[in-house]
């Protein structure tokens, strides 16, 4: 985790996110129940996090002209995703892009700056959320 997150450093953001928007591959899950704005990912949705790139930390269609992620993966990582108020408003190049809430590996592997919880627990905070709600992402201390 870090204060001083920066685009590629593979450390995720601390501090107090809002829950944006919901985005689920309607290919692969029903539609999730949540308060929240929800759209399904398309087979050519992706992420730009090229900070050179005036769409930066922003959804673009794929093929993109400066790099971007493709949000339709080949894994369930990506089946659920939550937008979250991560260098969104505004946006300052280079202190990183596409921090998400979504659904955690099986082995629940550390992400590449995300947060990621196990399928049913993502459904039910889904289930809950409501608009105005956030994330606290801290270090936990005794």
């Amino acid at each position: 985790m870090s204060a001083r997150k920066r685009e590629g450093d593979g450390a995720t953001p601390s501090g107090v996110f809002a829950l944006r928007r919901v985005l689920y591959r309607a290919d692969k899950i029903e539609k999730p129940k949540t308060a929240l704005p929800v759209a399904a990912i398309e087979s050519d949705d992706g992420w730009c996090d090229d900070p050179d790139d005036s769409f930066y930390n922003r959804q673009v269609k794929l093929p993109y002209k400066a790099r971007a992620e493709p949000l339709c993966r080949s894994d369930d990582l990506y089946d659920l995703i939550v937008v979250l108020g991560y260098n969104d408003d505004p946006i300052v190049k280079g202190k990183g892009s596409a921090i998400f809430l979504h659904v955690a590996s099986p082995d629940l592997a550390a992400t590449e700056g995300c947060v990621a919880l196990k399928f049913p627990d993502l459904v039910e905070i889904l289930r809950r959320a409501r608009a105005g709600d956030s994330l606290r992402v801290a270090v936990a201390t005794d």
